[in-house]
């Protein structure tokens, strides 16, 4: 008795649905866009870089008010470049800690993955067993405390970012502002702040249907 063979639709119906890989899911494309359309319209506001380093510029405050004047001033004009800093010494470090950094890229990818964008209707399964949606969310939150608070990858980023903000309070101390012109006009979270709120609301508004129908 001959065999009829079954097409390819009638196999994928067959088969029941097929799970998405991550990189295909419609949020996770949304969130990508929006968070690198913030990223360029952050950075189309920086400073020219000479700028902030024009050693005629660079003196001694007089004072802590002075230098502290100098400090808020220096950042309402520099706040990108002063940030962008402040990611190269963080890069920089984990950077020179391959473990910390391939540790904090995979808990990223977990969160990303294996919660935020993972498909609702497709349940984690790992060695054979079945993980319901606060399960997961609850081991990733422990896993996230570990690491950050519990590890000396906790101690690596505290240290960069006091570094970082060590760098920026020095130059803006020293830097002579009365050079720079700002605009009174201009928001005071324009720039790169006003990035980090974009930034943080577009992942929001991105993760906002995979997080609520897991509620």
């Amino acid at each position: 008795m001959a065999t009829i063979p079954m097409t390819n639709s009638q196999s994928t119906a067959g088969s029941g649905p097929q799970s998405q890989p991550p990189i295909t899911n419609p949020a996770f494309r949304t969130f990508l866009s929006r968070l690198t359309s913030s990223i360029r319209q952050g950075f189309s506001q920086r400073r020219p870089w000479y700028e902030l380093i024009d050693r005629t510029a660079m003196s001694r405050p007089d004072n802590l008010t002075d230098a502290y004047s100098r400090i808020r001033r220096n950042f309402s004009y520099f706040k990108v470049n002063y940030i962008t800093l402040l990611a190269l010494v963080l890069a920089f470090s984990l950077l020179s800690h391959p473990f910390s950094l391939l540790v904090l890229l995979g808990l990223l990818a977990a969160w990303l993955f294996l919660y935020l964008f993972r498909p609702s209707d497709q349940p984690l399964v790992i060695f054979g067993r079945t993980f319901s949606d606060r399960e997961t969310l609850g081991i990733l939150v422990v896993l996230t405390v570990f690491i950050v608070f519990l590890t000396s990858i906790g101690s690596l980023l505290i240290s960069a970012i006091l570094i970082g903000v060590a760098i920026v309070c020095i130059h803006g101390a020293f830097r002579v502002p009365e050079d720079l012109f700002l605009d009174d006009q201009d928001p005071a979270n324009s720039g790169f702040l006003s990035f980090l709120g974009n930034a943080a609301s577009s992942a929001a508004i991105a993760a906002a249907p995979a997080v609520a129908s897991r509620v």
